[in-house]
């Protein structure tokens, strides 16, 4: 049944922007998006990376942290400055970042109905590993709902939100753009999906990490969880009495 009528509050996305009865592809990306930032799941990762960048190259934490950061405002990824200006081995990184304890995060069964209920396929888009993805989504027992992983590795190490990195994920799964959506927890994400014609969703988690771009005409939709914004589009595709 085709998604009608209007989906958000006037609190939690701009008024005019077109919805989603179109869409036959939903596109997420994985950290603090699928999940909630309140896991901390991603501030171990932040802290995993801290740790192998100052082990990699001697430095203290501090120093570390703030090359970091540098290499991710620079490259999109601290790992794709790493590997441009330290040759390191992407798979070591990966490996190293992403062994993390998930024992704070909760299968969602609410998530897994909401999001077997959309209508066509559904893709994981993410800077991080399939083996990453493959964890969280099995932690959060929504594994078996994905059609694909597109990960930092099958886009040739070439991370969001380059726009030449977006259309290869266009091509390698055959999604037509005007009929797709993209979820994601960072709003300069959402530029290169904007500009190629996908609708966009931002999910704002509030963390200091998800806010670097700004808030801007890209943005089509705005919910505070994912969770929150299916059960919209849920409740407006459920028909009702009266």
């Amino acid at each position: 049944m085709a998604i009608s009528g209007s989906i958000s509050d006037p609190t939690s996305t701009r008024p005019g922007t077109k919805m989603l009865g179109h869409v036959e592809t939903w596109v997420f990306d994985l950290d603090n998006t699928l999940y909630p930032a309140s896991s901390q799941l991603f501030a171990q990762i932040d802290t995993r990376m801290t740790t192998f960048v100052a082990d990699l190259l001697s430095l203290d934490r501090q120093a570390a942290k703030d090359l970091q950061k540098q290499l991710f405002h620079e490259h999109g990824t601290t790992l794709s400055g790493l590997m441009r200006s330290h040759s390191v081995n992407p798979d070591a990184f990966l490996g190293y970042v992403h062994d993390i304890d998930l024992s704070g995060l909760d299968p969602d069964p609410q998530l897994a109905r909401l999001l077997a209920a959309l209508p066509g396929r559904r893709i994981i888009y993410t800077n991080g590993s399939v083996g990453h993805a493959e964890r969280i989504t099995a932690r959060l027992g929504i594994d078996h709902l994905f059609h694909g992983i597109q990960d930092i590795v099958s886009s040739a190490f070439d991370p969001k939100p380059s726009h030449a990195a977006f259309r290869r994920f266009l091509d390698d799964h055959d999604v037509a753009p005007d009929q797709a959506a993209f979820f994601d927890d960072m709003p300069h994400n959402l530029l290169p999906a904007h500009d190629l014609g996908l609708a966009t969703i931002w999910i704002d988690q509030k963390s200091d990490w998800s806010r670097p771009g700004g808030i801007g005409d890209h943005i089509h939709h705005r919910a505070e969880s994912l969770t929150e914004f299916l059960h919209r589009l849920d409740m407006d595709r459920t028909p009702h009495d009266g």
